[in-house]
Order: structure tokens, then C-alpha cells, then sequence
């Protein structure tokens, strides 16, 4: 099976739209017809050079569409689901997987960095050459191939284009701030930087139920934007200090008070602080209405 992929063949030049080969399938893996793609700042990262990768390589990672085919041993999903493909696959019996902690999964964190999938191989080629995969996925393509663990079922009526930045922005945004800090009912948030991982942050903060969450930006276009993703307010840090705004409004709400807790996020349950400041935007993968 051969598909069009945007393919990376040297650091500093364009992505060039090319016809990859599709290898077998691997008995847990699933491969995806590709209906949107997010382009996260990590690409460009490889693309510039300021994160290494073994070319040439098929970026993207955040990725949704249909399931197109399965491995002989896919339990997970089936021909037909609507799927959000996660960057972070897990072996599901290493030492941290046995743990729960399937983030910190050790097959992983070996094989990904050497752009392969958890078996330590690709299964792309482009004239009788590997082409790599990024981030177990690949996903600036019409297609991709992950394991299953990777393929997350979602409900048929999420769109596409929505879809596509839960498997890396709004996991990474949200996940900050209900995992990590921990984020309480009544809590004081401040995020700082208010890109796309961090209006999920915000959001986050706001599904969990914090009473006042500040939005740092030296844009105001963007500190608009975490409003609507449920900022109460909004700083401009580039005319005034995050953190002293942040303990003035928490002790306006809280009377004469100082909230220790805005020293850090281990000084106590008082408030939290998010920090995230990279971008993320969307465009229709080419299997999505290109001729």
C-alpha cells in the first residue's frame, strides 16, 4: 500500500509531499486514514534542527481519523472507529506501565527517540528506504500506522479537526493542570503563557473547579482568547508583573490575606502555577478533500 506522506529529508528544508510504502502490519498494530493533523511546535523544532531525529522522517503527532485496517491481535479498536492517535504509546508490562505510570512507558522511551514504533522498527519506505516514524505516529500523512494503545476510540460526532489537538495540546494543557498541579475546587491558578497548551491549562483549571484563574500573555489577543477557555483574568506581562497581579487578585477575593501557596506549586493547596508557552494550530490532512 503506498500513500502521500510529507516527508523530511534534511534539516532547514521544506516538508516534501511524497508516496510512502506501507510495510505489514504488526499484530498490535492499527493503521488510521488520517482526516486532520495538528502541527505543534515540536515539528518544527525537528525541522529546524533544535531537536534531533534520524532521517528521513514523517512528522506529526497529533492525529485523528478511521480506522482503516488492524493487526491480528488489536483489541482496542476495530475497522470503522473514529480514533484520536496519542504521541505516547505503552508496552503495558515494563517496569512503570506495571505502575501506572504508562507515560514513563520504558519500550517507549527507547524505541521513539530512534523514529520507530514499539517493536523497534518502521514500517514506512520511500524507494526501497526506511523512512522514520515521529513520535510513534507520524501523522502529516494520509495514513498512519500506530500501535494500539495508541488508537483512542472517540465518538463519531467529535470532528476532525477537533479531535486531532486532544492527542497532544489539550492532553498536555488539561493533564497539567488536573494531574500535575493537582488543581482543587476554590483553588487560585496562575498560567503563564497562554498559547495553545496553555488556554488547556486554563481549561483544565476550569473543569476542576478553581475559583480564580489568571492568564499570562504579552499578547492581548490571546489573554481575549483564555476567557473564552475560562480565565477570569488576564495579565499582559509585558506591562505588568504576573505574579504580583496574580497575589493581588487572590487577596482582593480573599480579604487582607497573602496566599502563601503562589510561591509555587509545593507550598500548598492555595494556588497553582501552569507554565506553557508553545503554539499549535490545525490544517485538513492531505486525504481530506486534496485532489
Amino acid at each position: 500500500m503506498d500513500f502521500r506522506a510529507a516527508v523530511l529529508h534534511e534539516v532547514g528544508r521544506p516538508l516534501v509531499v511524497e508516496r510512502v510504502t506501507l510495510g505489514p502490519l504488526g499484530p498490535h498494530d492499527v493503521l488510521v486514514r488520517l482526516h486532520a493533523s495538528g502541527l505543534c511546535h515540536t515539528d518544527l523544532e525537528v525541522i529546524e534542527g533544535s531537536l534531533a531525529y534520524p532521517l528521513p522522517i514523517v512528522l506529526g503527532h497529533e492525529g485523528a481519523g478511521v480506522v482503516e485496517a488492524v493487526g491480528a491481535q488489536v483489541t482496542l479498536a476495530r475497522r470503522g472507529d473514529h480514533v484520536v492517535c496519542s504521541w505516547n504509546p505503552s508496552c503495558g508490562h515494563c517496569f512503570y506501565c506495571d505502575r501506572g505510570q504508562p507515560i514513563l512507558c520504558e519500550v517507549f522511551t527507547r524505541t521513539q527517540p530512534k523514529g520507530f514504533l514499539l517493536d523497534g522498527a518502521s514500517r514506512l519506505s520511500l524507494g526501497g528506504r526506511p523512512v522514520h516514524h515521529f513520535s510513534a505516529m507520524s501523522s502529516h500523512a494520509e495514513c498512519c500506522v500506530v500501535h494500539e494503545s495508541s488508537a483512542v476510540v472517540v465518538p463519531d460526532e467529535i470532528p476532525f479537526d477537533r479531535a486531532c489537538l486532544i492527542g497532544c495540546g489539550v492532553m498536555t494543557g488539561v493533564g497539567a493542570a488536573t494531574r500535575v498541579a493537582a488543581v482543587s475546587p476554590g483553588s487560585s491558578v496562575l498560567v503563564i503563557g497562554a498559547g495553545a497548551v496553555g488556554l488547556n491549562a486554563v481549561q483544565g483549571a476550569r473543569l476542576a473547579g478553581a475559583e480564580v484563574i489568571v492568564a499570562a500573555d504579552v499578547d492581548d489577543r490571546k489573554l481575549a482568547l483564555a476567557r473564552v477557555f475560562g480565565a477570569t483574568h488576564g495579565v499582559n506581562d509585558a506591562r505588568e508583573d504576573a505574579a504580583a497581579a496574580a497575589r493581588t487578585t487572590r487577596s482582593r477575593r480573599a480579604g487582607a490575606r497573602r496566599p502563601s501557596g503562589w510561591r509555587s506549586r509545593r507550598c500548598g493547596p492555595a494556588a497553582r502555577w501552569c507554565s506553557w508557552a508553545r503554539s499549535t494550530w490545525t490544517s485538513p490532512s492531505p486525504s481530506a478533500g486534496a485532489p
